[in-house]
């Protein structure tokens, strides 16, 4: 889905704050700089993240949401919603699957970029469980729960959010599961420049760029891309 296709408006749906930026900043930005209007929806605070211990845990979520904001301003996007789960104990339930169809019926998005919910057995770090349920909770909300005009009825009833679905939903695929890719070689410098606003996890990362260009650049030659191009890889579905 392209401007071309008539593509306005996205939805990131993601577990944690930088989860987007890792997993789609640089699309994020190209989109953003066409003129898409791009929101996030992030399901927890990530208040089990962090590496400095003299923080107290209770500042962590206040913490992250802000780095999130700051994260998001830099790729052009302003609309950052919270859902306030639990960071490490997120499961696919009822609730979960209403809070993120609320999302959808507000921001109307015609495409969602999620996680994937299947588990990569190569990847032990890509399959975080809380990952895992955002991206299964997120389909889930797409279909059924989001354009079924009697799924939780109380949506539409108390906060008049009527039905809506979404076209395509982009699941977020950095490893051989990609079958479409975004060349992200112009947004890089603000794809790292989000990620180093979330200081409490990449502060004491002293090799983040030369991580990200690895990762991107195999990326970019599954894509086919020439030497010294960057791609986020994606798995597209139509979901009309």
């Amino acid at each position: 889905m392209s401007l071309d296709d008539g593509l306005q408006r996205v939805l990131v749906v993601t577990a944690h704050p930088d989860d987007v930026d890792f997993g789609s900043g640089g699309t994020v930005a190209t989109w953003t700089d066409a003129g898409v209007d791009v929101s996030y929806c992030v399901v927890t605070d990530g208040d089990s993240g962090g590496f400095d211990r003299t923080v107290p845990r209770s500042e962590i979520a206040g913490i992250r949401q802000d780095e999130q904001r700051k994260a998001a301003a830099v790729l052009g996007v302003t609309d950052v919603e919270f859902l306030g789960y639990q960071d490490g104990s997120l499961a696919v339930s009822y609730e979960l699957r209403r809070d993120i169809a609320r999302a959808i019926r507000r921001v109307r998005p015609d495409l969602l970029v999620v996680h994937s919910p299947q588990r990569d057995l190569r990847s032990l770090a890509g399959s975080h469980p809380d990952h895992l349920a955002a991206g299964e909770a997120a389909m889930c909300a797409v279909y059924p729960d989001a354009r079924n005009p009697f799924a939780h009825p109380e949506l539409l009833a108390d906060e008049g959010l009527d039905a809506h679905t979404v076209s395509q939903v982009w699941v977020m695929s950095p490893n051989d599961r990609a079958d479409h890719y975004v060349d992200v070689t112009h947004s890089f410098g603000r794809k790292l420049a989000a990620l180093r606003e979330h200081t409490s996890q990449t502060a004491h990362l002293t090799d983040l760029e030369d991580h990200l260009r690895g990762w991107l650049g195999t990326q970019a030659a599954a894509a086919g891309l020439p030497e010294g191009r960057l791609a986020e890889g994606f798995l597209v579905l139509d979901t009309r």
